[in-house]
């Protein structure tokens, strides 16, 4: 890495979590800060009405006297993350940028880490590295659960994978947004997040990272794991509840039929076999005895619905098209 490279630029895209913010903000003031390095945050205040705008003016004012991390912020009027992204994107001023979600917290050494991979792979374009749930013991046993009825998706994000670097291949894994480092000139030859997909508001859509990572995959781009690049995720107590969790499954499970379906190629509304699958799941979690296998089936319930959700949504599309 050269000189003019480095510069490194922390974005945050956040709605209506001010508290969640400021905890992420102040993680990363905590972390050490690598010498080769300049780092500054940017923050996209996504149609927030809870006082973000407020926390960000204030930061802003007392940054130089608090030896603050610089920042950088906007509004983004129109909801959903994908719109955050984009509209951050034009005016991206670093070599590198760094992806932090407003629900993390980053590990003490995740900037020296992002500075010594920049250093140690100069022919990569984007860096991955852990997301680890930031459990603090109180959680229940069973989200720790790797056997037959684990759930999926985890209530709690999580990518992990291993203690060695390597290079990443579509065929191993598709990282998520939460934690990826991207050489910024990236973004000229893969354009903006697709906003058909991500979450709106604090809704439990996705793939719109899925979506632009395949695209990097596509044009060759590099990707490499960084193990000690580790961000810890929020955990919000109800997400760990069965209401979430089935809500989780069916949006998630929505958008990722609706993401890698190009077309209708079956019958009808949606393909007859989901009705089959998910009154499976209806009767297994109606006769399990086990609450370990009655909650993954329920899980497993919705997630089919949401797949039927997902198809409907394609074939809507489909119907509007000239």
């Amino acid at each position: 890495m050269s000189a003019k490279d480095t510069s490194i630029e922390v974005l945050l895209c956040t709605h209506n979590r001010v508290e969640l913010l400021a905890r992420t903000i102040a993680s990363l003031n905590a972390a050490i800060r690598p010498r080769q390095c300049t780092v500054s945050l940017f923050v996209v205040a996504n149609a927030c009405t809870d006082g973000t705008q407020q926390y960000l003016t204030a930061y802003a004012a007392a940054q130089a006297a608090k030896n603050a991390l610089f920042l950088r912020w906007m509004e983004e009027p129109t909801i959903g993350k994908s719109h955050a992204l984009n509209c951050a994107i034009p005016v991206l001023t670093a070599a590198t940028t760094a992806f932090v979600d407003d629900d993390h917290r980053v590990d003490q050494n995740y900037l020296a880490a992002i500075a010594e991979a920049l250093w140690t792979y100069p022919e990569a374009d984007i860096f991955c590295g852990r997301i680890l749930p930031d459990w603090d013991g109180t959680e229940p046993e069973w989200v720790h659960d790797g056997g037959k009825y684990r759930i999926y998706p985890l209530p709690v994000p999580r990518f992990d994978l291993g203690d060695d670097p390597l290079h990443v291949t579509r065929d191993m894994a598709v990282p998520g947004g939460g934690n990826l480092v991207i050489r910024t000139g990236l973004f000229r030859l893969l354009g903006n997040f697709s906003t058909e997909f991500g979450p709106v508001g604090h809704n439990l859509a996705g793939a719109e990272d899925t979506e632009w990572m395949i695209r990097a995959y596509d044009i060759g781009a590099r990707i490499q794991y960084c193990p000690h690049i580790i961000q810890y995720h929020y955990v919000d107590k109800a997400r760990l509840e069965l209401v979430y969790l089935m809500k989780k499954a069916y949006e998630r499970s929505s958008s990722t039929v609706r993401f890698y379906t190009t077309g209708a190629v079956h019958r009808g509304l949606f393909p007859r076999y989901l009705i089959r699958k998910a009154m499976a799941h209806l009767l297994f979690a109606l006769f399990s005895l086990k609450q370990a296998r009655r909650r993954f089936f329920l899980v497993r319930l919705a997630a089919s619905l949401g797949e039927i959700k997902g198809f409907l949504r394609i074939r809507n599309n489909l119907s509007k098209s000239p």
